[in-house]
C-alpha cells in the first residue's frame, strides 16, 4: 500500500502540471478585464473580489438568496479559444444555477410564510406567541407543506435536472478537450528539440 502511495505521489505532480496551464500571472491591464468577465451578480451575492495577481479560481461567500457560493474565474494571460469557451460555459452555468436557486428559494420562503400564516389563522392563533416569540407549526404540519411544494414543483425540478446534466456533460467534454490541448502543447517543444 505504501508503494502505491509513493508511486502515486511521483506520478501526480507531472500530471497536475500538464493540466495546470501556462504562466500563472495576470498582466496589470488584465485585472479590469477579469473583473468585467465575472458573472453578472444576482442581488445578494457578495462583492468579494480575489487579489489581482491570483492565478486560481476563487470561491466567494454564499449568496444570501441562492445559498450557492459564487466562483470568480481566473483568466490566464495566454488563454486559448478552447479555454475561453470552457470558462465562459462554466460562468454561464454558474449564473444560470445561481438564478434558478435564488428564484426557487424565494418562492419557497414566500409560500412557506403564506402557509404558516394561513394555518395559524385557521387555528385562531396570531403570528406571535404570548411570550412574544414567533409562532411556528409542528413538524407534522410542515411535512404537508413540504410534500405539496415538492409535488407542485416536480416538473420544474425535472427540467432543471435535465439541463444541469446537459451542462455538466458539456463542461466535462470541454475540460477533456482543454486537457488534451495542454498536453499536446507541452509535448510539442520536446519533439522539436529532439529533431
Amino acid at each position: 500500500m505504501a508503494a502505491l502511495r509513493r508511486g502515486r505521489k511521483t506520478l501526480l505532480p507531472p500530471v497536475c502540471r500538464a493540466f495546470a496551464g501556462r504562466r500563472c500571472q495576470l498582466a496589470p491591464e488584465r485585472g479590469a478585464e477579469r473583473r468585467d468577465a465575472a458573472p453578472r451578480r444576482v442581488s445578494g451575492v457578495s462583492r468579494f473580489c480575489p487579489p489581482r495577481k491570483s492565478c486560481y479560481d476563487w470561491i466567494g461567500p454564499p449568496d444570501k438568496y441562492s445559498n450557492l457560493r459564487p466562483v470568480h474565474f481566473y483568466i490566464p494571460e495566454n488563454e486559448s479559444p478552447l479555454e475561453q469557451k470552457l470558462r465562459e460555459l462554466r460562468q454561464e452555468t454558474q449564473e444560470w444555477n445561481q438564478q434558478f436557486w435564488a428564484n426557487q428559494n424565494l418562492t419557497f420562503s414566500k409560500e412557506k410564510k403564506e402557509f404558516i400564516h394561513s394555518r395559524l389563522k385557521a387555528e385562531g392563533l396570531g403570528l406571535r406567541t404570548e411570550s412574544g416569540q414567533k409562532a411556528t407549526l409542528n413538524a407534522e404540519e410542515m411535512a404537508g407543506f413540504y410534500k405539496e411544494f415538492l409535488s407542485k414543483n416536480f416538473q420544474k425540478h425535472m427540467c432543471y435536472n435535465r439541463e444541469w446534466y446537459k451542462r455538466n456533460f458539456a463542461i466535462t467534454f470541454f475540460m477533456g478537450k482543454v486537457a488534451l490541448e495542454r498536453i499536446r502543447n507541452k509535448l510539442r517543444p520536446k519533439q522539436k528539440s529532439s529533431n
